[in-house]
This record gives structure tokens, C-alpha cells and sequence, in this order.
């Protein structure tokens, strides 16, 4: 206990723990513990109370620690001693996390078999959802919302004093819960098909796919309503809501890769690099994958006509089989998956969001070309702390844009509104603007 007894950051400031605060920790290693022996030990404790039992106190141990270490502070940014965290500025336990979290995607995607234990202490919920036992993607997707929703109760203490924070976690957070897992597996268990209303083409690249649209429309009506929503979604829904809103509709209110970043991501959000070689990379990254996408995309569609014209070649089908395995192994599981969440203490929160997602290069251009939204400035009250900068999670240099008063309408800002929230003289503010009369970076 002698780790407990001195003094630790704690909601960004540095005391001693209370009893309180030592017994909701304590809750947490039990429970995790507990976790950790029904994984080597399957099938061993009952799902029936062991599951409510482990999660319960690893649930009600974090937020307990979350509401104690914020409860007591003043509303407001705690900037204090981010830098010199071994978690939040690249100590060793930050190397540990990366690992850790970087080998539970390999485990996920290579050998899910492992997780057979953990799975099992769900299997009363995946069978009351969806009707059939729990699997480790079953277990992921709660693992995945379960983070969202203890963390967001964090980023709502955290960043109390501001509505706008606030109404967009609980945005992220429910749907999460609603869209990204409860409805996907009860429409599982009563439609018998697994459908994600908030993830399409091109970030859930098999809807532009032409197996997406495989189904008989005389006897399949609800299989062409989720084909055609698709379509809607990226046709119409995205550059319209685009338009007024920027991308921080989909990016920073809607998206399940984006309400991961801004809630567990959060403590690791300083950490993105904000030099121009950065930046160089980002650009041709994202647009490569995203080009690449969209020809493989065209082609799959140029050889399912092929096909129906009985012109295929053995060859041609090897090649878009060949390219999808590319494309799902390389972006889908490595970059999105391990890389993308495994990297958080060690690159921040939103790397797969900045360097990979054609979604979020799609909105990128919508948001550049044609959008509304934009950052106002006031230079001439800018001091040039460089709070703005530090804490932007797409390594925007900020107060570069402040310093000159222009406004701020770059292709990667997500509109998440924290370098306003850390500005100490009111200097930045989100607004929608004429998209005519803006300079363009």
C-alpha cells in the first residue's frame, strides 16, 4: 500500500488519496483480478452473478474515483502537471498501457479464442440482446461501450462548466449505447441481421460494396431499406449536415471511433504531433487510403457487372478478392483497430481519425470546400500560451491562426470546441459562417 500512501495526481491536482477514493481502487483490482481468472478459468464462475459481480465493481469502482476526483474542484481546464504524468506524456506507464491495449486488438482479431472466459460472464446479456451466447465480439462491443459511457461521465465532470462539452458527450455516449450496441444485436435476434445505422460507406467500406446490395427486392424490404439507408447517408445526410455543421456532426457528436478518442482518449489528446511533416504525412495518407478505396470500390462494382454479363475471368475475381483482403487486413484491423486505439498514450487519441479514415477525409474536403462551420478568432486578444495548440487532438498549430486572427477552417478539425474551452481570454469561438467569404488554408 505504500504506492497509495503518498501523493498522486488526482483530477489534476496533486494530494494523497483518500479512504474512500484507496477502496474504489481496491474495488477495481478485484474486479479485474476476477476478470482475469474467469479467463484462464472458463466456464468456472457462473455468468449469472460473476458478470453483474466483476463488472459491477470495476464499473462503480472507476466512477466512483472519477466523481471524487472531480466533485471537489472547482469547474474548469486542469492543465496541472499533464506533462510530467508517466501516463499522459510518454512515461513508461504509457508505454505500458500502449502495450496493453495493443495487444488485447491482436488477441481481438488473431486469437479471440482467448477471451472464451471473459465472453462467457456475458452470456445472460447477449442472450437477453441477441438472443444467442456471447462471443469475444459480443464481449468487445461492451467492453467498447462500457469505456465510452464510465469515461464520458468523466469528460462531463472534467468539462462541467461548459454545455457545449456536455450535450455532446451524452450525444456520443448514447449513441454508442443505442446505435453502435444495443439495436445491432436485438435487430440480430428479431430480424436476424446485424445492421450499424451510424457506421457507412466509406468508414464501413463493405456498405458501398455490391454484396451490400445482394438481396430480392419483391421479398426483402427491410434488406433494401439498410442498403438504401446507406446510400442516403453518404448521398444526402453527409453534405448536408456537412454543410451547416462542419464535420463535428459525424466526427465529435456521432461516430463511434470519435466517441472512443474523446472519452478514453482524453487524457492522451496533448500528445499529437503538431509539426508540418506531420501535417505533409496526414494529407497524402489519408487521401491515399481513401483513393484507394474508392477505386476498389469501382472495381468490385465494374466485376459484379462483368460478371452478370457470364465476361469474368478467373484472374479478375483473384485480383478485387486479393485487393479486399488488402484493404480489410491493412486499414480495417492493423490501422483502425491496433493501431488506432492501441497508440492513444503514445501518439493520442485520434490517430486512425487523422491519418486514416476516409470518412473522415470525405468530410475533410466537404468541410474545407464547402461548409459553414469555422473557428472565429480575436488575435488581438490572443497572448500566445499555446493552450489552443497543445490540447488540439488533430495537431492543429491553433494559435498560429489566432496570433493572425484568421479564422480556422482546416480539413482535419473535428470541432471537438477544446481549444476554445482551454483559451484563458475567450479568444476562440465555434460558429457557422458564410462559406463564401472565408480564406481557406
Amino acid at each position: 500500500m505504500k504506492a497509495l500512501s503518498g501523493p498522486v495526481r488526482i483530477g489534476g491536482e496533486l494530494r494523497a488519496l483518500t479512504t474512500l477514493e484507496k477502496g474504489l481502487l481496491a474495488m477495481i483490482a478485484l474486479g479485474s483480478l476476477m476478470f482475469v481468472a474467469a479467463l484462464f478459468l472458463p466456464g468456472k464462475l457462473p455468468a449469472v452473478w460473476a458478470g453483474p459481480l466483476i463488472f459491477g465493481l470495476i464499473v462503480v469502482g472507476a466512477v466512483g474515483l472519477i466523481h471524487s476526483a472531480y466533485s471537489g474542484t472547482r469547474p474548469g481546464i486542469k492543465n496541472n502537471g499533464i506533462f510530467h504524468s508517466e501516463t499522459q506524456n510518454l512515461g513508461w506507464l504509457a508505454w505500458l498501457v500502449g502495450a496493453g491495449l495493443t495487444g488485447f486488438y491482436v488477441v481481438l482479431y488473431w486469437s479471440g479464442g482467448l477471451l472464451r472466459g471473459g465472453a462467457q460472464l456475458l452470456d445472460p446479456l447477449s442472450h437477453a440482446l441477441r438472443g444467442a451466447p456471447a462471443d469475444h465480439w459480443f464481449m468487445y462491443g461492451f467492453f467498447y461501450t462500457l469505456a465510452v459511457l464510465v469515461m464520458g461521465y468523466r469528460m462531463i465532470m472534467k468539462y462541467r462548466h461548459s454545455r457545449y462539452q456536455i450535450v455532446r458527450t451524452l450525444s456520443l455516449s448514447s449513441i454508442q449505447l443505442v446505435f453502435a450496441f444495443v439495436l445491432p444485436h436485438l435487430l440480430r435476434k428479431f430480424a436476424n441481421r446485424e445492421f450499424y445505422f451510424t457506421y457507412f460507406w466509406p468508414l464501413d467500406y463493405k456498405k458501398g460494396w455490391p454484396s451490400a446490395f445482394m438481396f430480392n427486392p419483391a421479398g426483402d424490404n427491410f434488406a433494401m431499406f439498410l442498403a438504401f439507408w446507406g446510400v442516403f447517408a453518404i448521398l444526402v445526410l453527409t453534405p448536408v449536415l456537412t454543410y451547416f455543421f462542419g464535420k463535428r456532426w459525424y466526427c465529435s457528436w456521432v461516430c463511434g471511433c470519435g466517441a472512443l478518442a474523446e472519452t478514453m482518449g482524453d487524457p492522451w489528446r496533448q500528445l499529437s504531433n503538431k509539426s508540418d511533416t506531420a501535417w505533409r504525412i496526414e494529407r497524402r495518407l489519408i487521401y491515399s487510403i481513401l483513393v484507394f478505396l474508392v477505386l476498389l470500390t469501382a472495381g468490385l462494382w465494374v466485376h459484379d457487372w462483368v460478371s452478370d454479363s457470364g465476361k469474368v475471368t478467373t484472374a479478375l475475381t483473384g485480383t478485387t478478392d486479393n485487393l479486399k483482403q488488402v484493404y480489410g487486413f491493412f486499414i480495417g484491423m492493423i490501422f483502425s483497430g491496433v493501431v488506432g486505439v492501441g497508440f492513444y498514450p503514445l501518439m493520442g487519441s485520434r490517430v486512425w481519425c487523422r491519418f486514416g479514415c476516409p470518412m473522415a477525409a470525405v468530410l475533410g474536403i466537404l468541410q474545407r470546400k464547402f461548409s459553414r462551420f469555422r473557428i472565429t478568432t480575436n488575435g488581438g486578444l490572443c497572448i500566445s500560451c499555446g493552450n489552443c495548440s497543445t490540447y488540439c487532438e488533430m495537431g492543429i498549430d491553433v494559435r498560429s491562426y489566432a496570433q493572425k486572427g484568421e479564422d480556422i477552417v482546416r480539413s482535419s478539425c473535428v470541432g471537438c470546441g477544446i481549444c476554445s474551452e482551454v483559451c484563458p481570454r475567450g479568444v476562440l469561438k465555434l460558429e457557422n459562417g458564410s462559406a463564401s467569404l472565408r480564406s481557406f488554408e
